[in-house]
């Protein structure tokens, strides 16, 4: 019998995540079964079930290659002396995920919408929340690497709180998208404007 190859194995396995992705941001984490998930890829259970045990595994194979692409641009922005401000580095972050994870549904943009369907069930999931927060602890120290070069660069006090800043930064980017999942309104542009506008604001006096 012929073996197969790992590359015939990584492109059915990234076939199942995108078809799954698609199921999920468009009907929802409890509304999707894996015999939807099935259709949408046109595969047997025998060939999904060999990589995926379930729901709950698809999805955190799903959100964990989101978060690691995430964190890698941010790695990647903190290795620059100095960095670009978050003006600049967040829409540039969020642009790129339009290229890593471009796929649609209903004519939008389908990122926003499934990683607000991941968040409302991670609430409802210890187990799910438990997969999940290593990757996101990941994005997190990614983006305090990014404000330590800042201090370095001497773009920002010394005593900045690197953490909540990091945090605070993860949460506009959470934001939009929701406004983007909810609404269908938000742009990289109109992050950018915003941004630059609040990085303006000064202390009277």
């Amino acid at each position: 019998m012929a073996r197969v190859s790992q590359e015939h194995l990584d492109a059915r396995r990234r076939q199942i995540l995108d078809g799954a992705a698609v199921c999920f941001a468009r009907n929802g984490f409890h509304a999707t079964s894996m015999q939807d998930v099935l259709r949408e890829v046109d595969l047997s259970a025998g060939a999904v079930y060999r990589y995926f045990s379930g729901k709950e595994e698809l999805i955190a194979a799903i959100v964990g290659e989101v978060l690691q692409t995430v964190r890698e641009m941010y790695e990647a922005a903190a290795a620059e002396s100095p960095p670009p401000m978050p003006d600049e580095l967040i829409p540039w972050v969020l642009g790129r995920m339009r290229t890593v994870r471009p796929g649609a549904v209903d004519g939008e943009w389908m990122f926003p919408r499934l990683m607000l369907q991941v968040w409302t069930e991670t609430l409802r999931s210890p187990h799910l929340a438990g997969l999940l927060r290593p990757a996101y602890e990941d994005v997190r120290a990614s983006w305090v690497l990014v404000v330590e070069r800042y201090k370095e660069a001497g773009v920002m006090p010394e005593d900045a709180d690197a953490d909540a800043m990091a945090r605070v930064m993860i949460a506009v980017v959470q934001g939009m998208a929701t406004q983007m999942a909810l609404f269908g309104t938000g742009s990289e542009d109109l992050l950018r404007t915003g941004l630059r506008a609040l990085m303006s604001v000064g202390r009277p006096g």
